[in-house]
């Protein structure tokens, strides 16, 4: 965000909003959206796709090949069995299973039967799950699913602690297809990871932000954002403000006064 305070200029009235996330049930938004008489759309910026069966096979990496597996999220869940589907691969009943975190660990009541003898999980990062891992390190050989933009925090630990494992790239994260919007502005756009805003540039390669504001939510998306030569009008988190949803109240309690 600039350095220089804001005049009152700065804070145009707000009518419209776009989030760039799927639409949730439930939401502090629509308290917003009621609150101040704005309007808020929602419509994700970016997508995951799957990989093909043959594309897959070109890695020359078999499941079935593999004791063990860690999960980092619901998608990666998702396409390892949709991967083992497709190669008429009947998962062992045995496999051990390791996930970042008691919801993903959860999730896989959808696809196996869930005992908690076979089933390990952390509170969030790869370290958590460290006593376990080292448990069956010697015995285990672990495949890893992931996207393309692949999983380094989770690789960086396996590698330095020497564990037998192997990345397997099952799907892939993608820009949406926005063309439908090219005609249609709002007075604030918001961003929730880089890869929106690459997303905004597939789309429309000459954006010209004029007078829209942007919300931008992580370190991450604020330098992308910067990166595009781009000003950001609304941040988060802060140490006052740890959401989005705040920021763009406090915003709002300036422009729409």
């Amino acid at each position: 965000m600039s350095a220089k305070a804001k005049t009152k200029s700065e804070y145009r009235k707000i009518n419209t909003v776009l989030v760039s996330q799927p639409k949730p049930e439930r939401s502090p938004y629509y308290k917003l959206e009621q609150k101040y008489g704005i309007q808020i759309d929602w419509r994700p910026f970016i997508h995951v796709e799957g990989v093909t069966e043959k594309e897959f096979r070109r890695n020359r990496i078999r499941p079935d090949d593999f004791t063990a597996v860690v999960f980092t999220s619901k998608n990666s869940i998702e396409h390892y069995f949709r991967m083992c589907e497709e190669m008429r691969i009947k998962v062992d009943p045995n496999m051990k299973y390791f996930c970042l975190s008691e919801t993903i660990a959860n999730y896989l009541q959808k696809f196996i039967v869930y005992r908690k003898r076979k089933v390990f999980f952390g509170a969030r990062k790869i370290e958590d799950l460290s006593t376990a891992l080292n448990k069956h390190k010697a015995k285990e050989k672990f495949l890893l699913p992931c996207s393309n933009l692949g999983a380094k925090d989770v690789v960086d630990y396996l590698q330095k602690n020497k564990f037998d494992f192997q990345e397997a790239m099952m799907y892939r994260t993608v820009s949406s297809d926005l063309s439908d919007l090219s005609d249609i502005t709002y007075d604030v756009l918001v961003f929730f990871s880089p890869l929106g805003i690459k997303s905004l540039y597939d789309n429309f390669p000459d954006f010209k932000q004029n007078k829209t504001r942007l919300a931008v939510y992580g370190n991450s998306t604020c330098k992308a954002v910067e990166d595009k030569g781009l000003d950001i009008n609304i941040k988060a988190p802060t140490p006052n403000i740890p959401s989005m949803t705040m920021a763009l109240e406090k915003y709002l309690q300036q422009s729409n006064e």
